[in-house]
């Protein structure tokens, strides 16, 4: 059969996933003769073959390929005829436009695992052994495509001993970027404040074990930064974290050292079970078991978020301790995850030691969050394992946008033609070093890239940093074209991307806060929805937030306001939890505000009345963490209570005021939080009934599991967001396929 010369492109996450010495692998199998190169977008292939021998290497590529791999689209023509005399893997081709999915950091994988633990093995030990097949990837990657020279790996030269695997194309090391021993590798080193430790490499493991063993705090240097670890099993070494951390109640998510360790803690699902066991190694919250954790790991919460160990060193040292250790971000409250030493400084006084080492973190990057409704799969932080993720959206966009998010569990997002790419979780942009640290991230996805928008999108909130920044932008490029996006219609938009759905839906967005069209602030909101634009239908009626911002932080204030909307000044009599968490003057002056309108925005927020019915049941009236009124009314629920309180809905205004009502003629608090869950189903469930359209639901409040099981039990058929999160990390997404975009 006569041959040709095929030029053969493949596009998706295929760089530093092994996919060359994949190719090298499968053309000797087929006898071809050719070369395989990284390029700006991908990989490309040039091959002497016949029509046949094509189809069988193509249908290879596809099935075959490694299991890091994702291919979007497999291109091939014919072409010139080249002669070839010998199959290669030549030097990558820089030049073109950067498409090219960049590869997230993963788990070490069940080879290099096998090797770390094998005494006779050269990594036996090595606490950053990695291949083709796992470890770092994005947080090393300075620029694309995906080589060496590019990643915070060029600082250490191989051995020959690596060099030799690193360039045998029959080696799972070939070209594995990362790729060190105890040689030529990255090094440890373990710090008392600002003095090195005299500690051998090959026994610092053991070390840090025995420290964190006495009760020790440890800042351990992980793949996108720094980790917090104490022994879980140790109350007075959590409490102590507390105390230093100031963190008096947010739950800990704890590492374990495998599956069997995780059962003991913990109830898990097939499903939940597959993600622990996943490449990916998310944070997956589950429902805790009585077991020898101390009680400060989660308080008050039947939940607990676990991982388990995902790079080398992490293996090394669970392994060491068997037992199971707190793991948190090293950050102060509101800001970035530290990633280099001086930025960890900040924390001194909160660890005792610090497992360091030299390799440098060149992009941020913290653990995910996941969790499982009625055996559906909620992203609720999506960052190592996962990001930056590229997704597909049904049309294409004339011109390049950058999609700057919002204010909290920011996220950015660069689109063009009918890709969008996101980049991992950034946090909230409360302080100067997390305004700082969200820049970088702009800067960052640009340049590896080579992204220049044409167009910034932001959020509709005037106040909001990213609004601030996207100011910015226009003041140093007169031809950028600035565009606002509405918070709520962003939150659903985002999710028609994420499943592809092209029709208009009826969509409800409940969170704490948006920046309202009215400049109202939204958060119960009920919209017909589609690339062209939305209508707002109806929504929960305005209440007063009493000391605007200071009211996201203490649900007492909001419910007090609700009291004041019922009952006027005789609320201030009233014998109930709310009004004593009040002195007498507090109330007066509360009061006054409330009737004049004095720092008492009006809100529309499902997020807030959440809040408002945590303090009127007593169980939270400062909240010591964000969602924390939420996370206890849901340790309440009563699935036997089928019930719900009255409502009014006219003209679009939903009355919640007989809720607030009914709920102070409880006795019980179990009934009072299971009839205003159901009630919420139902108040969805009677604005829904007149649409023949699909369900779309988003915003952080459809991050509480019983509000999301409730709806997907009442309509299973509901589109929620599962790979991007419900809550602001996910209107980045929504913003960058806006309607107006569409030029």
């Amino acid at each position: 059969m006569e041959h040709s010369t095929y030029k053969i492109n493949i596009t998706g996450t295929v760089q530093g996933v092994g996919f060359r010495p994949f190719i090298y692998v499968l053309a000797q199998r087929y006898l071809l003769h050719g070369n395989v190169c990284n390029n700006s977008s991908g990989v490309t292939i040039y091959i002497n073959t016949d029509t046949l021998t094509l189809q069988q290497f193509l249908i290879a590529i596809e099935f075959e390929h490694p299991v890091l791999a994702c291919i979007e689209n497999i291109n091939h023509k014919e072409i010139e005829w080249q002669e070839f005399h010998e199959f290669e893997i030549i030097q990558t081709d820089e030049s073109g436009e950067v498409s090219v999915n960049i590869p997230p950091d993963i788990n070490t994988c069940s080879s290099c695992q096998s090797e770390l633990f094998t005494p006779s093995n050269r990594r036996f030990g090595y606490p950053f052994i990695t291949c083709t097949e796992c470890g770092v990837r994005y947080s090393i990657v300075h620029d694309l495509p995906y080589d060496r020279e590019n990643t915070s790996m060029k600082f250490f030269p191989m051995c020959k001993w690596c060099e030799m695997e690193y360039n045998n194309p029959l080696d799972r090391r070939y070209h594995a970027q990362p790729i060190g021993c105890w040689e030529c590798g990255p090094k440890m080193q373990v710090k008392k404040r600002n003095e090195t430790l005299d500690i051998p490499q090959k026994e610092i493991i053991e070390r840090v074990s025995s420290f964190l063993e006495e009760g020790n705090i440890i800042a351990l240097k992980g793949v996108g930064g720094y980790h917090l670890m104490c022994d879980a099993t140790n109350e007075s070494a959590l409490l102590e974290l507390r105390q230093r951390k100031n963190r008096p109640s947010k739950p800990f998510a704890i590492m374990v050292k495998d599956i069997k360790m995780a059962r003991e803690l913990a109830k898990i699902s097939k499903k939940e079970e597959e993600l622990l066991l996943s490449k990916e190694r998310p944070i997956v919250l589950l429902d805790a078991k009585e077991s020898s954790l101390g009680d400060a790991v989660a308080p008050k919460i039947k939940r607990v978020g676990v991982f388990l160990p995902y790079t080398p060193l992490h293996l090394l040292l669970l392994e060491k301790l068997n037992r199971p250790l707190v793991a948190t971000s090293a950050n102060i409250t509101d800001e970035p995850i530290c990633t280099d030493i001086n930025e960890l400084q900040k924390l001194e006084g909160i660890y005792d030691y610090v497992l360091d080492h030299d390799r440098e973190i060149v992009n941020t990057c913290d653990d995910s969050v996941v969790m499982f409704v009625d055996e559906q799969l909620v992203t609720l932080r999506r960052a190592r394992g996962y990001a930056p993720s590229s997704v597909t959206i049904p049309f294409h966009l004339k011109t390049k946008r950058l999609a700057l998010g919002a204010n909290q569990k920011s996220s950015l997002a660069i689109a063009y033609e009918n890709r969008v790419i996101l980049s991992p979780h950034i946090g909230d942009l409360n302080s100067i070093s997390s305004v700082e640290h969200y820049k970088k991230s702009i800067q960052t996805l640009q340049r590896i890239y080579k992204f220049k928008p044409d167009m910034i999108l932001h959020d509709k909130h005037p106040y909001y940093e990213s609004t601030k920044v996207a100011q910015v932008f226009a003041c140093e490029d007169t031809k950028l074209e600035l565009q606002s996006v509405s918070h709520h219609y962003a939150h659903i938009l985002g999710v028609m991307a994420e499943k592809g759905v092209t029709q208009k839906v009826f969509g409800v967005a409940f969170d704490g806060t948006g920046y309202g069209d009215d400049g109202n602030l939204w958060g119960g909101e009920f919209m017909l929805c589609d690339y062209k634009g939305y209508e707002r239908i109806a929504h929960v009626n305005y209440f007063k937030l009493l000391g605007g911002t200071k009211a996201i932080k203490e649900p007492k204030r909001v419910a007090l306001s609700l009291l004041f909307e019922i009952y006027g000044e005789d609320a201030m009599a009233l014998n109930i939890p709310t009004v004593k968490a009040f002195s007498k003057k507090e109330l007066h002056t509360y009061y006054i505000a409330w009737k004049k309108g004095l720092n008492s925005p009006l809100s529309s927020s499902v997020g807030r009345v959440f809040d408002a019915v945590a303090s009127l049941v007593d169980i939270c009236h400062v909240m010591s963490y964000e969602g924390e009124s939420g996370m206890l009314l849901e340790e309440q629920y009563d699935n036997s209570i089928k019930d719900s309180y009255p409502f009014k809905c006219k003209n679009g205004l939903i009355d919640i005021m007989p809720i607030i009502q009914g709920i102070l003629q409880e006795d019980e608090k179990s009934i009072a939080i299971s009839k205003f869950f159901n009630t919420l189903i139902e108040i969805i469930a009677h604005l829904y009934e007149p649409y023949e359209l699909p369900l779309v639901v988003s915003g952080g409040v459809f991050q509480n599991r019983v509000l999301l099981k409730l709806l997907l039990r009442r309509f299973p058929n509901a589109i929620i967001p599962s790979l991007f999160p419900p809550n602001d990390g996910g209107i980045a997404l929504g913003q960058a396929v806006a309607p107006l975009l569409l030029k």
